[in-house]
């Protein structure tokens, strides 16, 4: 994270294969690796079984590196993303985060973000690692005609999550962590911190998370990501904490039922098909980019997105379809929905899925049928999300 309040944006001589700043840790660590959106990231340690079981009962501790960091700066910067995004940013405080989307002039979303209020005129927007330029590009032109500044810092910002219940305790603890009242830090909230021997690095603190569990994600100087990294791991280990890769990261957040942008979320998804119309403030004054098509709203008969919990072992994945009867005789042409994430829930032991499905085989508790392989599973909608942690 830079100490100046902004920089220039940069033109980023992309490779085929970005590294994170902690490639070399990782490495040390035993990760296995996979492209994502461009980067190469750990996809697992080991055990993807055992990370997403350590972030249900400990912790996990996550490389976030290659998500994108954009700041808009300035005395309208909050008319400005009032402008840019389906939510009314400017009623945030200080310190406050906010879920919101970036929606097309066609009602469509370019992406899901959350947006950190960092002051009276400062806000940090969290862009998908895939989306980050046209996020960019997007925000750049949208706030034009206001009186604010778009930088991205994304090369410049490392980003750490540790999640899990025991997540507070582990990061209360490392000596070179300081951060003023982290208890009492609410969730969908910020502050600043320092790390090192002196305090000497500085550290945006942020409850937030991807996974169903507390926890915290820590964005910091990508030059001392590693000392942080370390740090952690050696306060945690007797905690149970672990590192964690995108493997347990997906199954974690399917069990929250929270959305995953080309799965979920796309530009021919309208937010109250996929459960978030609630995001989309129709109620705040002004225009925004997207808001005629969202009150139009999608074609009648347009699938919406439910969780389906299915018999056996076998779980539904990504473009399998489903089928409203048994009979195999029905074909493609006769599927109701189609699935977009599934898995075998690791902590609930039967399969899950994600699909959009046509309303009328929406409601809960209809019986549904996926097509595994030329198998017909049972399966039945229920409500999202299909794990919620307990108050502790």
């Amino acid at each position: 994270m830079t100490d100046s309040n902004s920089t220039e944006p940069t033109d980023l001589p992309y490779s085929a294969e970005r590294l994170s700043p902690l490639h070399a840790v990782h490495v040390a660590a035993g990760a296995s690796f996979t492209d994502f959106a461009g980067w190469q990231m750990p996809v697992s340690y080991g055990s993807d079984l055992a990370e997403h079981h350590a972030v249900r009962t400990a912790a996990g501790l996550f490389d976030l590196s290659h998500m994108g960091e954009i700041y808009v700066v300035g005395p309208e910067a909050a008319a400005a993303l009032d402008y840019a995004l389906a939510g009314k940013i400017s009623a945030t405080a200080d310190g406050q985060a906010k879920y919101s989307l970036l929606l097309s002039r066609e009602g469509g979303i370019v992406d899901d973000l959350v947006v950190y209020r960092t002051g009276d005129d400062r806000f940090l927007v969290v862009a998908n690692a895939s989306n980050r330029m046209e996020v960019a590009q997007e925000l750049l032109e949208r706030t034009s005609l206001f009186d604010c500044e778009v930088f991205d810092e994304s090369d410049d910002i490392a980003l750490i999550a540790i999640q899990g219940p025991k997540s507070f305790e582990i990061l209360s603890q490392v000596p070179t962590v300081e951060v003023d009242d982290l208890e009492n830090l609410g969730y969908y909230r910020s502050r600043a911190g320092t790390f090192g021997e002196r305090g000497e690095h500085r550290m945006l603190v942020a409850r937030t998370g991807y996974t169903g569990e507390d926890g915290f994600e820590l964005y910091v100087a990508p030059d001392v990501a590693a000392q942080l990294w370390e740090a952690l791991i050696e306060t945690g280990g007797g905690s149970g904490l672990i590192p964690a890769g995108l493997a347990s990261r997906d199954t974690l957040r399917l069990e929250a039922g929270m959305p995953l942008y080309g799965h979920e979320l796309g530009l021919d998804t309208f937010p109250v098909q996929a459960g978030l119309g609630r995001v989309v403030n129709l109620k705040k004054e002004g225009e925004f980019v997207g808001r005629t098509a969202v009150e139009a709203g999608p074609p009648e008969g347009a699938r919406v997105l439910v969780g389906l919990k299915a018999d056996g072992r076998r779980a539904g994945r990504a473009d399998y379809l489903v089928f409203a009867t048994a009979d195999k005789s029905a074909t493609a042409d006769d599927a109701v929905g189609t699935i977009t994430s599934g898995a075998l829930s690791p902590t609930l032991g039967f399969p899950i899925a994600m699909a959009y499905v046509a309303p009328e085989h929406a409601a809960e508790g209809t019986p549904l049928f996926l097509d595994v392989r030329g198998t017909r599973i049972p399966a039945s909608v229920v409500t999202l999300p299909f794990y919620k942690r307990e108050s502790r």
